[in-house]
Formats: structure tokens, C-alpha cells, sequence
């Protein structure tokens, strides 16, 4: 039988293609056994973004507890225990979980110091594990009373430090809560055993592992994946578990409307197609929940605050609208030498979202050109001039903009937020362009602000890279920067188009020569559009 990917829940091991992980599970098995497992485990949580496979992590962790024969583990879930109000409910449904997990009578426990009565030689006969999954389900003082419990009872076994594992009154050996956040109520309370070191982070998929599960799947269909294909795929996704699979998904097994061929290899064409359909045309649970939190607010205005291309965000787990679009898998972090800044998860989840807020605001563009029209100044049947569309649509948006930012959505200082023309300028490009058959589409190399927007038109490609104008020096940087990414995508030349609130005719003549970079051999063509903002 040949395996399949999968992206929908834990993965089964004898059906789905997966990453051993083993390094990771090892680490995890080491915390909650113990380095010595005669003088207790440790009680942690483990924490990462939706879709990552922490449940999948600590399932083979439970696997390998259970063959060694040393302890007594368990598993449970608290997602269904979402809306349950009262402490003594919750401690009704966390013993009722333990019970029929282990197959025991067990004590009915309604108050919080109690609680520790559950893990005792009356009822277990070895020292216990228990792994608690979706345990930020609960509400907040309910994980605040979780945490005192446990950490009473990790505080009751250290101070036995005379009597093993087995011997102690309290037999909670090791302890796994799985969030998909670092449960803040418990990370910072004073003292608690549950702090950053002892919190086990589970990563994205790295190169290596998403290849080898592509070499594994070679191996057994016989099918050849070309590696630009799997380079694209990580690229596009950076390893986040849930997309990496999904999009495999897509790849091998297709879609409707899309069936692919069994006797030939898997290219960068087909990836292109079903990468494209990903973002636009198909559903994805994940991607829906990411856009579902981006779309909210006060997340909203972060999101569009990250489009800008003129500075970055300063990172901080402190800062909880950040913590937050991190734990949900919007953003990630960027590490540099003397900061930590903030940034799309993916080149995948930057597009989606970009797609996603562009259709919301510019649903409708207006009317873009008149039936009788002469266009044979910026389209013609061979090529496009990328200076007279931008003229063009600078004119649309003045003549329009009384009506089209109308709603637009505003800074705290009420200027329109840099992204929003973004948006506007590639909805234009998709309607103006639209009509000629030519694709249009962003991309965005640095996972940051930065945009570029690509366009093909009669097998030709045109590069746009967008930004803002703040000054001389950021003009001159900028025309060394649209040279080397001109250069990156091997053309000859690439459009340098700026917003700027207002510019005259002597400045766009001083601003809009051409540039020469004699490193790189590319030609920059600098376009300047007023916004009037």
C-alpha cells in the first residue's frame, strides 16, 4: 500500500507520510521521564502554532513511555471542555477523562486541594505520566487553578527528595500541557515549575525533512518529483507542517478539475498551478483560520501596519497582539543580530492574506477604461509599458478616490495605511489587465513589508517592486536593491514604483531617469504614483 499526505489532524504513521521527528521526541520523552527517571520528570508544556504536530510529537512520545513499561501513561483532551463555567464541573470532566483513559475508579474530586488525591498508590500501582492536550482551551482562571494544582503537587514530590519516583505521595511523575500557546497564566507565575526552560517548542519541518518525505514518496509510487519543486514547495510554506502536507496533498493525489498525470514527473509547472489554485481557489482550514484572526480587530491594523515597506515591527512575547497572530500562525519572528522582528509566516500566509484584503477593499474598482479607449500607448499586442500603466492608474485613482478610499481602512493619525494602495494598485493591474490575458500576481521576497508584483504578458515577464518614497537616501538604496532582485529573477530591467503623497513635474523629471547598475547589468525604471493621502 502506498502512503499518502495529509493534512487533516494527527498522522497516522502506517497510512500518511511523515518526518520521523526523533531527535524531538527523544527530547520530549527525556523531560517528562526524567534524565534520572528514579528522581521524577519534569512538568512541562509544549506550545507551538495551530497545525504543527504537537499532538502527533507527544502521541509517539506516549508510544515510547508505554513499550519501556516503566510508568503508568495517559492522554486527554480539554477542547470539549470550552464552555464549562464552575470549578467543580471542570474537576467532574478532568476525573471522568482520567477514569476512562485508565480504566479506573477514581476518586470524584470538586475542590482544587483535593486534586492531588487522584494521583496516589490507592489508585496507581506505578508513577504516572499524563499528557493534556488543547489544554488553553480552557478559560484563563481555570488554567490559573490547573497550574496552583500542579504545582503543588510537583512542590509535594521535590520535597520527598529522600524516596524514588515510585515511593512518593504524589504519583504525577511527568506532566505535558499542549497549547498553541507558551499558557501564559502558567509561564509567569512566580516560582512556577512551568517556565521557558523546561517548555518544549515544537519547530516547523525543516529542508531535509520535507524532502524526505518527498524521497519516500519517489521510492514507493515510482512518480520522480523534480527538486525545484520541493525547493518551491519549503520555500512558499517555510516547513509549517499543516500547508507543507496540504499542498503535497494537492500535488499527488489533486483536486477537482485537476487529476495529475501518473507517467510523467511532478514540475514546477504543475506546482505552479496548484500553488496558485491554494491560494485562491481552494479551502484550507488553516488558512482560514489565519485570515479569520488577521481580519479582527485590534489584529487587523497590525496586519496592514507589517505591509509597509519602510521599517519593521520590533518583536516581543510581551506585547499580546503579536503573541497572539504568532500563536495562531500569521506571523513569525525574524531573528537579527540586535533584534527580534516580526514577520509573515510564510510567503504562502503573506499571499493569501494580501489576496484576502485586496478582494475586501477593492471588490469593486470602478469603471477603468472607456469602450473606444486607444490603449496602443501602454498595451499592445507584443508588450506593456509599465510607465504609462502606472500613469493610468494614478489617474484612476485621483479621479476615483473621493469613493474608492472611502471606507479605506486609517492609522491611528487617520492617514490611510501605505498597504491599503497596495492593494488598490495590484486589484487595478489584475482588472486592467485581466481582459488581455496577461497574469498578475505578488510576491514577496523578504517576509516582511516588501512587495513586488509580477506581471506576464505575452511571455514576457514584468517586475514591479513597490514602496513608498521617504527621501533621497532611501531612493538611492532602493534603486540598488530593485537591481539586485531585477537580477534574482534574470531580467534585463524592473519597474521602481513609489507612492508619495505629492510630487511635481520638476522632481519627477530629477527622480524618474532611468538608472544603470553597473554590478548587476539591470536597467531600474523608477515610476513615481501620487496618492494625495
Amino acid at each position: 500500500m502506498i502512503r499518502k499526505f495529509t493534512s487533516y489532524g494527527p498522522i497516522n504513521t502506517k497510512l500518511h507520510y511523515y518526518a520521523p521527528r526523533k531527535a524531538l521526541i527523544d527530547k520530549a520523552y527525556t523531560l517528562l521521564a526524567g534524565e534520572v527517571p528514579a528522581e521524577g520528570g519534569h512538568y512541562i508544556t509544549v506550545w507551538a502554532p495551530r497545525q504543527t504536530g504537537k499532538t502527533w510529537v507527544m502521541q509517539q512520545v506516549l508510544n515510547t513511555i508505554r513499550e519501556q513499561g516503566d510508568f503508568e501513561i495517559g492522554i486527554i483532551t480539554m477542547q470539549s471542555a470550552l464552555k464549562i463555567e464552575s470549578d467543580e464541573n471542570i474537576l467532574k470532566f478532568f476525573v471522568r477523562n482520567l477514569k476512562e483513559w485508565f480504566g479506573k475508579e477514581l476518586p470524584d474530586i470538586v475542590t482544587w486541594d483535593t486534586l492531588h488525591q487522584v494521583f496516589t498508590k490507592q489508585y496507581f500501582s506505578k508513577p504516572v505520566i499524563l499528557i493534556i492536550d488543547e489544554f488553553d482551551a480552557l478559560k484563563e482562571n481555570m488554567i490559573n487553578s490547573f497550574a496552583n494544582a500542579f504545582r503543588d503537587m510537583y512542590i509535594i514530590r521535590k520535597n520527598e527528595t529522600d524516596k524514588p519516583s515510585g515511593q512518593k505521595r504524589c504519583l504525577l511523575h511527568g506532566l505535558a500541557l499542549i497549547g498553541v500557546r507558551s499558557v501564559l497564566g502558567i509561564e509567569n507565575v512566580s516560582g512556577s515549575p512551568f517556565n521557558v526552560q523546561r517548555g518544549l517548542h515544537i519547530p516547523d519541518l525543516t529542508k531535509d525533512e520535507v524532502a524526505g518525505m518527498f524521497a519516500w514518496y519517489e521510492k514507493e509510487s515510482g512518480k520522480n518529483v523534480h527538486r525545484d519543486v520541493v525547493e518551491k514547495l519549503f520555500y512558499e510554506t517555510c516547513g509549517q507542517p499543516g500547508l507543507t502536507c496540504w499542498l503535497a496533498e494537492l500535488l499527488t493525489e489533486g483536486f477537482s478539475g485537476y487529476t495529475p498525470e501518473k507517467n510523467r514527473p511532478v514540475t514546477v509547472d504543475d506546482f505552479e498551478y496548484v500553488y496558485r489554485m491554494a491560494v485562491r481557489g481552494l479551502p484550507n482550514a488553516n488558512i482560514l483560520n489565519i485570515i479569520s484572526k488577521a481580519k479582527q480587530e485590534p489584529y487587523r491594523d497590525i496586519i496592514l501596519t507589517l505591509f509597509k515597506t519602510d521599517e519593521k515591527t520590533v518583536f516581543g512575547y510581551n506585547k499580546m497582539r503579536l503573541n497572539f497572530l504568532y500563536m495562531n500562525g500569521v506571523i513569525d519572528i525574524e531573528k537579527a543580530p540586535q533584534d527580534l522582528f516580526v514577520r509573515f509566516a510564510s510567503p504562502f500566509v503573506q499571499k493569501s492574506l494580501f489576496d484576502y484584503f485586496s478582494e475586501e477593499l477593492f471588490d469593486y474598482m470602478g469603471k477603468l477604461r472607456e469602450p473606444f479607449e486607444d490603449l496602443s500607448d501602454t498595451v499592445t499586442e507584443k508588450e506593456l509599458s509599465i510607465k504609462n500603466l502606472m500613469r493610468r492608474f494614478e489617474t484612476h485613482l485621483k479621479k476615483n478616490r473621493e469613493w474608492l478610499l472611502q471606507d479605506a481602512p486609517r492609522r491611528k493619525d487617520m492617514r490611510i495605511f501605505e498597504a491599503v494602495f497596495h492593494f488598490n494598485l495590484y486589484r487595478y493591474l489584475c482588472d486592467f489587465l485581466g481582459i488581455k490575458k496577461a497574469r498578475v500576481w505578488p510576491e514577496f521576497p523578504t517576509g516582511n513589508g516588501k512587495i513586488d508584483i509580477l506581471i506576464n504578458y505575452k511571455n514576457r515577464m514584468y517586475a514591479l517592486e513597490v514602496k513608498s518614497y521617504t527621501d533621497a537616501s532611501g531612493y538611492n538604496e532602493a534603486l540598488e536593491q530593485a537591481a539586485c532582485y531585477g537580477k534574482q529573477l534574470e531580467l534585463s530591467e524592473i519597474a521602481l514604483v513609489f507612492f508619495v503623497e505629492y510630487i511635481d513635474d520638476a522632481n519627477r523629471v530629477k527622480y524618474e531617469k532611468e538608472y544603470l547598475n553597473e554590478a548587476t547589468g539591470v536597467i531600474v525604471k523608477p515610476v513615481f504614483v501620487e496618492t494625495g493621502n
